[in-house]
């Protein structure tokens, strides 16, 4: 089977679609497939072309096996609506062409969380009549006015038509939460065409390690301080102050000063924190740059805890945020904010304790909980490690695969 797929981001960038798509391709070839990714020359989040790379109307490269068409676009910081749309649209349209050019496949999919990589991939299936797959990671554009980005606005009612006229036009979309395929079967999509691949995590990669001694000296960690992370991207919806009033609370806490927060990742809110965290004064505090999904494996050993943070909206309520999975993996319980399905699947699976979001009271009492009941640390890890396994991203990545061949046969 030939699978023609469309998405924005890509390895060497380390955001989960980029990870995901990768992870899934590989496993693609592997199984005797050829695919082709078409996306462009990597740049997120801050906007700025990778070392290496140059942002060129086309250019082509082999990885492991996959054949990546990297296309230009206008390249912008992930912050300001209107220049990041220009960015997607102009994927868009280089996308689209340099799709023309390729051989004709068995299928063409297209990724979110932004649609319009999903609209060049119907496009693409449409000129050369194949199936086309909608891969759904985000309800965008409904998660940019969850995060204040913008308000409802002719602008805002366009898209949502375009975002409905892919859904109808798709002969196969497939969800990564439950919570997805609900949201659309009440607005009138068919959910006989809706299946759920859910985020994982790969697990020869993610596994439990011990403490990375190195890194631990370098950060100036000593052996008995209780290490906070947040790995990820810091944007909008992501809330990270809250974080940090956390941690303005441990600082002279008597049982709190062993704490210490680590912040891994790029955004368009990391600034702002950076500069909020020298307001307070905060010395248990330590942000770092992106590393690379190999890189970051180290940094995930020091951890004792993780933390996942959304803003307080009902939008969020139907997501998995994909970082969920790598700490389970690795054996790190999980302190989150994220209600609903994420909640559910937490409880479920015994692996971390949920807070209030917005909340950093709420926060500090759950870290505090951790401290003082080692027992109840330990146990959380060993039901991380027991329950990661349902998430193994090989597995999954086949799960879809059977999924894109049923679509293509049907055809």
């Amino acid at each position: 089977m030939r699978i023609l797929f469309l998405s924005d981001n890509f390895p060497p960038e380390v955001n989960a679609p980029a990870s995901r798509t990768f992870e899934h391709c590989l496993e693609w070839v592997r199984a005797g497939h050829e695919v082709t990714v078409i996306t462009c020359a990597p740049n997120f989040p801050a906007g700025r072309v990778f070392k290496g790379y140059r942002n060129r109307l086309r250019q082509v490269e082999m990885h492991n096996g996959i054949r990546i068409v990297r296309v230009w676009s206008f390249v912008s910081a992930n912050e300001g609506f209107a220049l990041r749309v220009i960015d997607y649209m102009s994927y868009m349209v280089s996308a689209t062409v340099a799709a023309l050019f390729e051989r004709r496949p068995d299928v063409v999919a297209g990724t979110s969380p932004q649609f319009f990589a999903a609209c060049a991939a119907w496009m693409v299936a449409a000129i050369k009549r194949r199936p086309f797959v909608f891969e759904l990671r985000d309800l965008w554009p409904e998660s940019i006015k969850a995060v204040g980005a913008m308000r409802d606005s002719p602008a805002i009612r366009l898209l949502e038509r375009i975002e409905m006229f892919l859904y109808r036009r798709a002969r196969l979309i497939v969800s990564v939460t439950h919570g997805f395929k609900d949201t659309l079967t009440r607005r009138g999509i068919d959910p006989r065409k809706i299946t759920i691949v859910t985020n994982g995590a790969d697990l020869s990669r993610f596994r439990p390690r011990p403490p990375d001694p190195a890194l631990r000296r370098q950060l100036g960690l000593g052996d008995d301080d209780f290490v906070i992370g947040y790995i990820g991207t810091h944007g909008m919806a992501h809330g990270l102050s809250t974080l940090l009033a956390a941690a303005a609370q441990l600082q002279d806490h008597p049982l709190g000063r062993r704490c210490h927060f680590i912040f891994l990742g790029d955004g368009a809110e990391k600034k702002k924190l950076v500069e909020q965290a020298r307001s307070l004064g905060l010395r248990n505090v330590r942000f770092l740059d992106s590393v690379t999904k190999d890189e970051v494996v180290r940094f995930w050993t020091l951890l004792n805890v993780s933390v996942m943070h959304l803003l307080r909206n009902e939008l969020f309520s139907v997501v998995i945020p994909s970082k969920l999975f790598e700490s389970m993996a690795m054996g790190v319980p999980v302190l989150s904010s994220v209600p609903g399905e994420t909640q559910r699947l937490i409880e479920t699976n015994r692996v971390g304790i949920p807070f209030k979001a917005e909340d950093p009271d709420d926060l500090v009492r759950a870290i505090l909980q951790l401290l003082e009941h080692p027992d109840e640390l330990a146990a959380l890890r060993q039901q991380c490690i027991a329950a990661a396994p349902k998430f193994d991203r090989h597995r999954l990545a086949q799960d879809m695969l059977a999924q894109l061949a049923n679509c293509a046969h049907e055809d």
